[in-house]
């Protein structure tokens, strides 16, 4: 039987290791026209490993979570573009980001077209996770407790992000 101290530390190992074996990121059709044929989609996990930082590797390429309250980015108050940190495409402009309370960088919109979700059923509750369209880098995941207008919440690890000033 699970209990919730099972259940807990079970959650905190998936979210420490990463978790390979969940759901193939299926991107839209006009994600895939636009970006399925992208070189980002060939890069081995050895290149990876090279170009990324460990964290960065294990939340992009193995669906891994940072610690809530770690990432610089969630205090980032500067104009400018969040990219994805593995092929560097734009996922969110600075006036889309807000203070969730989370401990992670949150936004309440993102440019559509460059993500692409999947439903994510790891902790028994189905979630939706969203992934760069481009290199399908895990980003995080998304959430309809969001501010207005569009009650979205896109909880990021801040590891998958890189802040580019205006």
């Amino acid at each position: 039987m699970l209990t919730r101290r099972t259940l807990l530390l079970f959650t905190a190992s998936i979210s420490a290791v990463g978790c390979t074996a969940r759901a193939q990121t299926t991107p839209s059709a006009a994600n895939e026209a636009r970006f399925g044929q992208s070189l980002w989609r060939d890069v081995t996990d050895a290149q990876w490993r090279e170009r990324l930082e460990p964290l960065a590797f294990r939340v992009l390429r193995q669906e891994a979570t940072e610690r809530a309250g770690t990432s610089p980015l969630s205090s980032e108050h500067r104009h400018g573009t969040y990219v994805c940190a593995g092929c560097g495409l734009e996922l969110f402009r600075s006036d889309w980001k807000y203070d969730s309370g989370t401990g992670w960088p949150s936004f309440f919109r993102t440019f559509s077209e460059n993500v692409a979700t999947k439903e994510d059923l790891l902790l028994f509750t189905p979630r939706t996770e969203y992934h760069c369209a481009r290199c399908l880098g895990h980003q995080g995941h998304v959430f309809e407790d969001g501010p207005r207008p569009t009650g979205l919440r896109y909880c990021n690890n801040g590891a998958a992000l890189r802040f580019v000033p205006a």
